[in-house]
């Protein structure tokens, strides 16, 4: 099993390194100083709730920085280990009691006899062992059971900080050696009151607290866990004649771009691929959140991990290993929860200074008893439950256990976030910006119209601007070239010469001779043809635009030098995607802005967004805008701009994110999301607050998701309002974890110091702080996306 994950870009590379033995923020605090004073780590994040480090190297890795890292953990009093380690379950069992549980069954059969005369108590009955049976009992749980809290707390000495378990170890040692204190120095058949049961009671309770958080630990997990399940060990390899004469079974890990793969019915496709033979449906609900199946069929694309349906097929493997949508989909929601949100900053802070805080209080509070007169005895008491309800575990576990859970459930459900720094912006998101093609609308356009000028044969006309277009993935393009399909002409793509793509225009190019250029109407006035200037096309342009077309012009020229003219008109009709108008009401009800930000002529674009609901009067509508424009309108709408002219925005474009994100909040700005879901969007979505790219069935531009900080698996605008409300969701678990983790040391540590809480109950106070925080957190696996 690998030690360390590595993610390497040109010079630099990171590193994930499981750590055991972390309990508390006071641990992750002196880790992640250990590990930043290593030589050659720029940087460092340790996650309590993953019980991992994720080490960013300032130079390629090797086998001798993973082994300093290793022993720097190791020196420090801690564990290295697998980075999934923690993801595993305990399987292995002695006598039906899981191993990792008996420490907590030993201690409750060593601590329940010195518990009893507590019941006793309760029900009128005097209970008590003798001294020598309490020690016999107690020694074993405070020395052997309780030598974890010894290990750690000396290594925290020796770094002279402090953690949970130098507060255990100091605490409950003061109350073993208190009763045997007493026993010792009390005459023959004297009846002297000892404390063995304070001391190991906690000890259990605080061994019961950290094997139910371990647990709530691995739920949060969950999702990586079911993400790696869905990837088969074994894929049938289909013989090519040659190498292969028959279907072997091969590893998964071993297969091969080109590989054809055969995918029987029921069996999940073990690689990103094309369809090749056969139809079947595929089940994508594990990775896009989709619950109707999918059909397929030659030519379709279908990704690894996804579920057959009834059909025998088979597949061109095209991505494997962590070029798959799948690798992509865990390396993102591991990164999510590997990293820390801003927020847990301040939780760091507090830790660093949190124990020696505790320890000064209970000196404090034994000096304060004592000079009260009580007995020494007592005074102790009352420091010992200082010590042991004081437990910084619940602060280190608040944020990482919510942002876990939350974008683990998001996963399922098929929104994928980034970082922890986008989930917690995604809430203050208060205006959201839509790119029109294939975010609102279904993205494939179909040709309308092709309207020819006088004397020009519209066959002619068709097949020319089909042979500019052949080489096109854009989809007006796909539009044009299937449109001449349909009524039988051939479209070649070497039929046109010297072919150049005028970014958010157009296309030109020579065929037959005749140089042609195909592209906007504002391209065309660019080009010398203003609407004025199309004669009796420019009322067809009108009508058209009215109705929400995009209208496109063909024009010629006999040379370079030479004046354009107008050869045909073209008009493009999209489809809204179902459920369009509903998500962007509900976003409405959240009282959100709404705008779409579209490279289409106005007619059209505003024809599509009061068909959507918008608000096209009140200025939703900013069109007719350069993909490179994109993100300086992204800037102005954060800056609270509405108004923009026909042309291109000329706001001053500030790099997104960062100082210019808490610079945009100081001044009162709005806080931005933009949805797209091509390559022309990256800008924007890079530029917004929060970039969200929706993906479609084929999972969506990667360049669009690797620049933007939410990615949605499935091309439904639903899952935009779904997106911010789990943020919304996690950042209110955040909140409400930090209120109890403070909220048990506000009430718990005052308490226990005026003496209304034996240690026994300070023990359980603590363990369950942790227990319910996490529990708290796992309230989130519950969320479901609205529809």
């Amino acid at each position: 099993m690998n030690t360390a994950t590595m993610d390497v870009n040109n010079d630099s590379c990171q590193i994930d390194l499981g750590i055991g033995g972390m309990t508390c923020a006071s641990c992750v605090s002196r880790v992640e100083k250990v590990l930043r004073k290593q030589p050659g780590v720029s940087a460092a994040t340790v996650n309590l709730a993953t019980e991992s480090a994720r080490i960013t190297l300032s130079g390629p890795q090797d086998a001798a920085a993973l082994a300093v890292l290793r022993r720097a953990v190791r020196d420090a009093g801690y564990e290295p280990r697998a980075a999934d380690a923690m993801d595993q379950e305990v399987t292995e069992r002695w006598l039906g009691v899981p191993v990792d549980a008996l420490p907590v069954v030993f201690g409750a059969l060593l601590s329940a006899p010195l518990a009893l005369p507590m019941i006793g108590d309760l029900l009128g009955k005097h209970w008590m062992l003798p001294a020598w049976a309490q020690f016999l009992l107690a020694t074993p749980v405070q020395f052997w059971l309780g030598a974890r809290f010894y290990k750690a707390g000396w290594h925290a000495l020796k770094a002279l900080t402090g953690n949970m378990e130098l507060l255990v170890a100091i605490g409950t040692t003061a109350g073993w050696a208190l009763s045997t204190w007493l026993w010792l120095r009390a005459e023959p058949g004297e009846m002297v009151h000892l404390y063995y049961e304070g001391s190991a009671v906690v000890i259990t309770l605080v061994l019961l607290g950290k094997w139910l958080e371990a647990r709530a630990k691995r739920q949060t997990t969950a999702a990586i866990r079911a993400l790696h399940a869905l990837r088969p060990e074994r894929a049938h390899l289909v013989p090519d004649g040659v190498k292969r004469t028959e279907m072997s079974d091969v590893p998964v890990d071993e297969l091969l771009a080109g590989d054809i793969v055969r995918v029987l019915p029921g069996e999940r496709f073990p690689a990103d691929g094309e369809m090749l033979l056969g139809e079947t449906q595929a089940d994508e609900s594990m990775l896009t959140g989709e619950a109707m199946p999918v059909p397929k069929q030659p030519g379709d694309r279908v990704t690894g991990g996804s579920l057959n349906g009834e059909g025998s097929v088979e597949i061109r493997v095209k991505a494997v290993g962590a070029q798959s949508v799948l690798a992509h989909i865990i390396a993102l929601v591991q990164d999510a929860q590997a990293g820390k949100a801003p927020v847990q900053r301040m939780v760091d802070q507090v830790a660093a200074v949190f124990v020696p805080v505790v320890l000064v209080i209970a000196l404090i509070t034994l000096l304060g008893w004592l000079w009260k007169g009580v007995p020494m005895e007592v005074a102790l008491l009352h420091a010992v439950a200082v010590l042991v309800i004081a437990c910084p575990c619940a602060l280190g576990l608040a944020t990482p256990a919510a942002i876990m859970a939350g974008t683990g459930v998001a996963a399922r459900h098929g929104i994928l976030i980034k970082d922890a720094e986008a989930l917690e912006i995604a809430h203050k998101v208060d205006t959201v910006a839509f790119d029109k093609t294939g975010t609102l609308t279904v993205g494939r356009p179909t040709l309308r119209l092709v309207e020819a000028l006088p004397g020009a044969d519209e066959t002619a006309v068709l097949g020319a601007a089909a042979a500019l277009q052949a080489q096109s993935a854009h989809p007006l393009a796909h539009a044009v070239t299937e449109a001449a399909r349909s009524r039988g002409i051939a479209v070649l793509p070497d039929a046109a010469q010297e072919v150049q793509a005028v970014t958010g225009k157009g296309t030109r190019g020579t065929v037959q001779g005749a140089q042609l250029a195909l592209g906007s109407l504002r391209w065309m006035e660019e080009l010398g043809l203003p609407l004025a200037a199309l004669g009796p096309l420019a009322a067809t342009v009108r009508r058209q635009q009215a109705e929400g077309a995009t209208v496109s012009l063909l024009a010629s020229r006999a040379g370079e030098g030479q004046a354009w003219s107008p050869l045909a008109l073209f008009a493009f009709g999209d489809e809204a995607k179902p459920g369009a108008r509903e998500a962007l009401a509900r976003l409405k009800q959240r009282g959100l802005r709404l705008f779409m930000v579209s490279g289409d002529n106005k007619g059209a674009a505003e024809a599509m967004a009061r068909q959507l609901g918008m608000d096209v009067d009140g200025g939703a509508v900013i069109a007719e805008v350069l993909p490179g424009d994109k993100a300086a309108v992204v800037q102005r709408l954060r800056e609270g701009g509405r108004e923009f002219s026909a042309g291109p925005p000329q706001a001053e474009f500030a790099p997104p994110g960062g100082a210019a994100t808490r610079a945009a909040a100081e001044r009162g700005g709005h806080t931005v999301a933009m949805v797209g879901d091509g390559v022309n969007d990256a800008p924007a979505l890079a530029a917004a607050d929060v970039g969200v790219a929706m993906g479609g069935r084929d999972g969506g531009s990667d360049v669009a998701m690797h620049a933007a900080g939410i990615t949605l698996m499935r091309g439904d605008p639903v899952l935009v309002e779904a997106a911010l409300d789990i943020s919304r969701r996690t950042v209110s678990k955040i909140r409400q974890n930090l209120f109890w983790a403070f909220a048990y040391n506000a009430a718990g540590i005052p308490l226990a110091a005026l003496g209304y809480l034996s240690p026994v109950l300070a023990g359980a106070a603590m363990a369950m702080s942790s227990v319910s925080v996490m529990s708290n957190a796992l309230l989130l696996k519950r969320w479901k996306p609205g529809r």
